[in-house]
C-alpha cells in the first residue's frame, strides 16, 4: 500500500469509526459511500444526544427543515418539548423519504410502459 492509499485508508477508518459502523447507510435515501455520510440530530443537537446517519444532501434538507421547528421555551417541559422536536425531525426525514419514494414510483411506471412497448 502506498502512501496515499494509506492515507485514504486512515480517513476512512477515522470516519467509520466517527459514524459507529462499517457499513453506513443514508436513512433517508440509501447512500452509501462513507465519504458522504454525516450524524444527523433529528431534536436538534442542542436538544437530544440521539444521532441518525444521513447524506450531506439529506442533512441539509432535515436541517434547514429544523430552521421552521418551534423555537426553544424556557418555560416548557423539558422531556416533552425533546420528543416534540424529535418527533419533527423524524417528519422531516419521511418527507425526504417520501419524496424519493414517490420519485422512484413513477419511474418505475415509466420503464413499465416501455417495456409494455418494446413487447409489441
Amino acid at each position: 500500500m502506498n502512501k496515499t492509499e494509506l492515507a485514504r485508508e486512515t480517513r476512512k477508518q477515522r470516519r467509520l469509526e466517527a459514524l459507529g459502523t462499517n457499513e453506513p447507510r443514508c436513512g433517508t435515501c440509501g447512500e452509501r459511500d462513507w465519504r458522504c455520510i454525516e450524524l444527523h440530530h433529528p431534536s436538534d443537537h442542542n436538544r437530544d444526544e440521539t444521532t441518525v446517519l444521513i447524506c450531506r444532501n439529506c442533512h441539509r434538507k432535515a436541517s434547514d427543515d429544523q430552521k421552521d421547528h418551534p423555537p426553544f421555551d424556557a418555560n416548557a417541559d423539558t422531556m416533552l418539548d425533546s420528543i416534540g422536536h424529535f418527533l419533527l425531525g423524524l417528519a422531516d426525514m419521511l418527507k425526504i423519504i417520501f419524496e424519493r419514494l414517490y420519485v422512484f414510483g413513477l419511474a418505475l411506471i415509466e420503464r413499465a410502459a416501455l417495456r409494455s412497448g418494446e413487447a409489441k
